[in-house]
């Protein structure tokens, strides 16, 4: 195979892992509470990412003291916000449902790069935010966007919103970071501040008890989450980014709400209703036409 092919692989490899965390993360969210089933990815993901960082640069990880706050900030947003929402929604939501509506933050971190950095904010980005809240809108309306407005969300539906906002946050959060400090690095730090966060949520809600009555079920989740799901996919990543660019590169991730759909139908029996193929074409159209844009 080719260096180009093998790399294309690799990036449909990410793909399967970003979408089988969802898989891994209901599975969990019944076994586990959110802050025993986040720390503990993190806990072997900042293992992980410690010797991905090591490997990949020949040194160990380093934190200029002005990057402390920044790096902490995403932590709290991208770890220990987003991973609690994200257990907290799996609890009630299925799998496919859920990755649809978070498919819609691309088109959030557009809006708030025109807000934050004053990128342009053409009207084609417009109107690739409006297909993606319409998406979103009908998936949890199931149908009916309107329904929204009359009806509510769930409490699992708010939890998936929060984890778009909490990702687009640590997205826009880590843009004047990331000029100083190494993409992979600052992932290493965001994992590991995200679990020092997570850590005393987590034994305070029983974590010493959770870990005595673990399934293997349950670590083989948590290990695919922390290795497979965040280091390895990661690092797969920003390999093709570095390769090919940002722009065919994000076009891959449009394809993660589909697999987990896929795995979320075949391994745990979800079921694939109209409504969600309509809001998952809208949204993912929407996140399409805002990454085009120029």
């Amino acid at each position: 195979m080719s260096p180009k092919g093998l790399l294309y692989l690799k990036l449909l490899g990410s793909v399967f892992f970003w979408g089988g965390t969802w898989i891994a993360g209901r599975v969990l969210a019944g076994h586990l509470t959110p802050y025993s089933a986040a720390f503990l990815r993190f806990f072997f993901a900042t293992i992980f990412m410690f010797f991905l960082v090591c490997r990949t640069t020949g040194r160990m990880p380093r934190c200029e003291k002005r990057d402390i706050l920044p790096l902490a900030f995403l932590g709290l947003t991208g770890v220990f916000l987003y991973n609690i929402l994200f257990f907290s929604g799996l609890k009630t939501l299925t799998a496919g449902r859920a990755a649809l509506i978070i498919a819609a933050t691309p088109t959030f971190i557009a809006l708030g790069s025109a807000v934050f950095f004053k990128d342009r904010f053409t009207p084609a980005k417009g109107l690739g935010l409006l297909l993606a809240l319409t998406g979103v809108s009908t998936i949890i309306g199931h149908g009916n966007p309107l329904s929204i407005l009359t009806e509510g969300a769930s409490f699992g539906d708010l939890c998936i919103i929060g984890c778009v906002f909490s990702w687009a946050a640590y997205s826009l959060g880590g843009k004047p970071v990331m000029a100083r400090v190494s993409p992979i690095e600052s992932v290493y730090w965001a994992c590991l501040f995200g679990a020092i966060m997570l850590l005393p949520t987590a034994l305070y809600n029983g974590l010493i008890t959770e870990l005595a009555v673990v399934t293997a079920t349950d670590m083989v989740c948590i290990l695919f989450l922390a290795f497979l799901g965040t280091g390895l996919a990661f690092s797969w990543y920003c390999e093709a980014i570095r390769e090919i660019g940002p722009a065919k590169t994000g076009i891959f991730i449009n394809l993660v709400p589909v697999a987990a759909i896929i795995m979320g139908a075949f391994m745990l029996g979800e079921q694939v209703d109209m409504f969600l193929v309509v809001g998952g074409i809208l949204t993912i159209s929407g996140v399409w036409i805002t990454n085009r844009s120029r």
